[in-house]
């Protein structure tokens, strides 16, 4: 009788066990054993995972005789090919390829008609013929396949299933009351892949080179369907602009420059007040475009906008610039000797620096967080009493008319060539 090894007591370790184990005499291994002792045996089943394989056969390397047949069972195959490829080199040590495509959870009634991929890569026809009929008479179905073709089909397949249960977990998506047959259906999925080791799961995706694609066509896809959910236009009897600033912002100027520049009349405008804010409403539907600030020719560029900028997918439809002046406000019933701090955008700050060193070196600066980076805002809640009295803001002078406070000086720009850009976007 014909001695194996089996190197990896894990889940596929033990299934395979269960298969031979009455047809050979067969040692099963794991890290703490004997690595000399492995390889006592004739046939040696590597079931180590994916991401380990090399190491094992490259430390196992001194062991290898001419008598030897070493069979891979991982569920990539040209990875393993071009492993036993670089240490087998040279040698007469015999390889076979093979993707048992069953596990513990699939063969537990039994292993008829369960399928498994082989490919005769390094072993003799003896040795292939052997292993085809072997596994055929335990009515196993052999599919022979090259390690090219099984990674091309895999990645759409089982790489593909493996990624929709995952993503399903990562979802919660649970059973509920009404599943119908099919929704049981994905929740068999979800319990089949992820019963798996999240390793197996990753090698899955790394170690097959076809893999990355099928997840940039399935974000695609998503993508695609997502977007054809959407309307092409919210309102038919007008756009909906959606802003990165508040009412009386640059940004509500900017809207209003491109609208009549490009004689649209029916408009309607949202006040998002952030970039991160804007992408978000356009990528979930409620609003047709956006807008916010890029560039200004002194500040540079708006880190707020960047950042949010990675985040999302879109299309440039335009782009522009005006040219901005800065206003210091405070609220009427506050004296300029009382302020000690100006609260308003980064960018403010930067397009006016020498300005305010120069004319108000003792006032603090700082910037909000969230809505609160937006100036429009700022002005609002310090009219309003939200923010302390001895705080002043800067932004447009149209502010001050609409939030009913005091202009302490206006022009405070370092340039009077002040102009910043902005992006009028759509989704993609």
């Amino acid at each position: 009788m014909k001695t194996v090894s089996i190197v990896g007591n894990g889940r596929f370790g033990k299934t395979l066990y269960k298969l031979i184990k009455d047809d050979f005499i067969v040692s099963v291994f794991d890290k703490k054993d004997s690595v000399e002792k492995i390889y006592n045996s004739e046939i040696i089943f590597y079931c180590v995972p994916i991401s380990s394989f090399e190491n094992v056969i490259a430390s196992h390397k001194k062991y290898f005789k001419k008598k030897h047949i070493l069979i891979d069972v991982l569920s990539v195959k040209m990875h393993p090919a071009a492993i036993f490829k670089k240490y087998l080199t040279g040698t007469d040590t015999q390889a076979l390829l093979t993707h048992p495509m069953f596990g513990p959870d699939s063969s537990k009634k039994g292993f008829e008609g369960l399928p498994i991929i082989i490919d005769k890569f390094r072993s003799n026809p003896d040795t292939y013929n052997f292993w085809k009929e072997y596994f055929k008479d335990k009515g196993i179905n052999v599919i022979e396949m090259s390690a090219k073709e099984h990674d091309k089909l895999a990645a759409t397949s089982q790489g593909l299933t493996h990624f929709i249960g995952r993503l399903l977990e990562e979802m919660r998506f649970k059973p509920t009351s009404i599943d119908s047959p099919g929704t049981k259906k994905l929740l068999e999925v979800i319990k089949q892949t992820c019963s798996d080791t999240w390793q197996l799961f990753t090698d899955l995706q790394h170690f097959n080179p076809y893999t990355k694609q099928m997840r940039i066509n399935l974000g695609s896809s998503y993508d695609k369907l997502y977007d054809k959910l959407l309307p092409r236009q919210i309102n038919p009897d007008f756009i909906i602009y959606g802003i990165q600033g508040g009412k009386g912002s640059f940004n509500e100027e900017a809207i209003r420059y491109y609208v009549q520049k490009n004689s649209i009349k029916k408009f309607r405008i949202k006040y998002l007040h952030t970039s991160q804010k804007v992408l978000d409403c356009l990528h979930k539907g409620e609003i047709d475009k956006g807008q916010f600030a890029i560039h200004n020719a002194v500040g540079g560029m708006v880190e707020e906008s960047i950042q949010a900028m990675t985040k999302y997918k879109f299309v440039i439809v335009d782009q522009f610039a005006i040219k901005i002046s800065h206003a210091l406000m405070i609220r009427k019933d506050t004296k300029l000797n009382e302020i000690d701090t100006i609260m308003t955008h980064p960018q403010v700050f930067a397009q006016c620096k020498d300005t305010l060193l120069k004319k108000y070196p003792n006032l603090k600066q700082i910037s909000g967080k969230g809505e609160l980076i937006d100036q429009a805002i700022v002005t609002k809640y310090l009219s309003a009493g939200k923010l302390p009295k001895n705080m002043a803001t800067m932004g447009s002078k149209i502010l001050a008319r609409i939030y009913n406070l005091k202009i302490v000086e206006d022009n405070l720009q370092d340039s009077k060539e002040n102009y910043t850009g902005f992006l009028l976007v759509s989704r993609a």
